[in-house]
């Protein structure tokens, strides 16, 4: 597979014993009806797109898609589709309200999709490579998820991600995004 084969593709990587994990820029017109399936599923209460329409997710990744510091990817592991990431500059988010950002540190968001059948290991290999394909250039991920997603939390803090602070997030309400005030927790990962 090369990369000329998917033109929106940002990072392509094989983990032996893993699979080939392509990421991908999300298509909105294209991926919106998949990532609206897997976002109103009541799994993903916590991403914050519980609810919405498929145009709704179109024009939220519309949006991302327009912007210079706020990426959406559609990660595939040997062509499936297996989750939504999504980066950001944290100078240019809302949470920069809520710690001082260092130079280097890029922002990250992740959505797991859907399985009927869970796989041992999994998840642990999707975070090597998009842990990899997020500290490219950079040196320092923050994340943060839900104060209330003790799963994830409990994730980050076995990949190695130092457990930070709780945090509210502040409303964002623009003519083309609407975000509510959100309870959060910071996570921070320096490659060792």
């Amino acid at each position: 597979m090369s990369r000329t084969e998917h033109p929106r593709t940002a990072h392509l990587q094989h983990v032996e014993g893993f699979g080939t994990v392509r990421v991908d820029r999300i298509d909105p017109d294209a991926d919106a009806p998949l990532v609206h399936r897997w976002v109103n599923e009541e799994r993903a209460r916590f991403w914050g797109m519980h609810g919405t329409t498929v145009e709704q997710v179109r024009d939220i990744y519309a949006h991302l898609d327009s912007l210079t510091t706020h990426h959406g990817f559609l990660v595939h592991r040997d062509g499936e589709p297996v989750a939504v990431f999504q980066t950001y500059d944290p100078e240019a988010d809302r949470i920069s309200e809520c710690y001082e950002a260092r130079p280097g540190d890029i922002g990250v968001h992740l959505f797991v999709a859907p399985t009927a059948a869970p796989e041992r290991g999994f998840t642990e290999g999707l975070l090597t490579v998009l842990l990899d394909f997020a500290l490219t250039g950079r040196t320092r991920i923050v994340g943060e998820p839900d104060a209330a997603n003790e799963k994830v939390l409990a994730r980050l803090a076995r990949t190695g991600f130092e457990l930070g602070p709780e945090i509210t997030l502040p409303e964002v309400d623009l003519p083309e995004v609407f975000i509510p005030e959100k309870k959060a927790r910071l996570a921070f990962f320096t490659r060792s």
